[in-house]
């Protein structure tokens, strides 16, 4: 597999994620990843950040140590700006709002986290803003009343980063990310979609020499597709 990079310098390398590979290795999957497909030409490259299996788009990587700990205190004082993009069930009502609600551990899930009742282990804060871009009705119909099912395409700005947090504050709110079977199994995935449907649009750092670097991944054909042909 090929992938394509967005942005390199001697120290950074800005990588556009397929949806469907792990960045690094689990205990349950013998699959290539992100370190695999980089680590022969960049041996000391590192994970800065990570992107789930089905989530794509722009993603940093460390190509040595010295920039690894530069761009991590960048994300643990939550300089970095990232916006993504997603489509989730039902018309969010809201045309822009703020989700501040911690997140910990499911009760009854251990890959899943939550936000709300419930909730066991340590919460942590978590921070997401979201803006509606479009509310869209699909052609096929729903089985439970009789008309195309409503969706909503969304940008993300996350302000922190915890594990699954837009998949967590999307579930919290009652719009979880459509075709996501981990928090929204059975909902409706609209018609030409086959992978979860949130996308790391765009991201704002920092290099080694101080320049702020903005990085863009194109939105998938799939997203647009569905997103533009809808009513």
């Amino acid at each position: 597999m090929r992938i394509k990079v967005l942005y390199e310098d001697k120290d950074i390398l800005a990588i556009d994620k397929p949806s469907g590979i792990l960045v690094h290795p689990d205990q349950k999957s013998e699959d290539k990843t992100i370190l695999d497909l980089f680590v022969k030409k960049y041996p000391k490259i590192e994970i800065v950040h990570r992107l789930d299996r089905e989530t794509s788009g722009v993603m940093l990587l460390a190509k040595n140590a010295k920039a690894h700990e530069f761009l991590k205190k960048q994300f643990m004082d939550r300089t970095i700006k990232k916006t993504y993009y997603a489509i989730v069930s039902g018309w969010v009502k809201n045309d822009h709002d703020t989700i501040n609600k911690p997140i910990g551990r499911s009760p009854s899930d251990f890959r899943r986290h939550l936000a709300g009742r419930g909730v066991r282990g340590e919460l942590r804060e978590a921070i997401t803003e979201y803006k509606v871009l479009k509310r869209f009705t699909s052609p096929q119909p729903s089985p439970y009343k009789g008309e195309g099912e409503k969706f909503t395409f969304l940008e993300i700005h996350p302000k922190t980063g915890r594990t699954h947090q837009i998949r967590v504050h999307m579930k919290f709110i009652n719009h979880p990310v459509v075709c996501d079977s981990l928090y929204n199994p059975n909902g409706p995935c609209p018609k030409g979609l086959k992978r979860m449907a949130l996308h790391a649009e765009s991201i704002e750092f920092k290099n080694l020499k101080g320049k702020i670097i903005k990085i863009k991944s194109p939105l998938p054909k799939e997203f647009q597709k569905v997103v533009k042909l809808q009513k």
